[in-house]
């Protein structure tokens, strides 16, 4: 397997971490410089990244994220399995009013960057903005974009192939192994032409 498919296929959405073990700041500046060298729309580069490695600052965005939708009895990690570290994408409003999908190329690119590294991660885009606002003490010019949560993962997610006609939704076992349906690649191709 090349080193760009290993990653990609190593890259899920982790939900568990290994709370107590740390991700210096340092690591967060790295993958954030990923986000900055991604892609973006014109190269205006709008986005902005708020780091934090800070268990005090953890605390306090942690309640303003929303976790699981297909797992609706499920709040979230519980203490001790909550995310090390987040890194959260804003877009600066006073270089650009559009944001396009420049935050999903950033957040990809920090995503393989931390599977690269041995950890795990989860895009958040379900957000209690007004409230994340308050906590991060942000600025009107910035938008709320994404919530990266980063850690070590504490839980098992296997990719499941998906049957055409098939439940895409996410789920867990009684062992609580996280299962992510895949459609088919033959499901996706609409067309070759050799």
């Amino acid at each position: 397997m090349s080193p760009v498919k290993d990653l990609v296929y190593r890259n899920r959405s982790y939900r568990r971490f290994h709370q107590d073990q740390a991700i210096s700041l340092d690591i967060l500046k790295e993958l954030a410089d990923l986000g900055r060298m991604s892609a973006c729309g014109a190269n205006q580069q709008p986005l902005k990244y708020i780091l934090s490695a800070d268990p005090g600052k953890n605390a306090s965005v942690f309640p303003h994220l929303c976790w699981a939708k297909n797992l609706p009895e499920w709040k979230g990690p519980v203490e001790g399995e909550r995310p090390a570290a987040y890194i959260v994408i804003v877009g600066d409003r006073t270089i650009s009013e559009s944001f396009g999908q420049d935050h999903g190329i950033a957040a990809q690119s920090i995503m393989l960057g931390a599977a690269e590294r041995g950890l795990g991660g989860c895009m958040i885009a379900n957000i209690d903005k007004p409230g994340l606002r308050a906590a991060l003490e942000l600025d009107g010019r910035y938008e709320l974009l994404l919530v990266l949560a980063l850690g070590k993962p504490r839980e098992t997610v296997v990719v499941d192939e998906l049957d055409p006609g098939g439940n895409p939704d996410y789920w867990r076992d009684d062992k609580q192994v996280h299962h992510l349906p895949k459609r088919r690649l033959q499901d996706i191709i609409l067309a070759e032409y050799d």
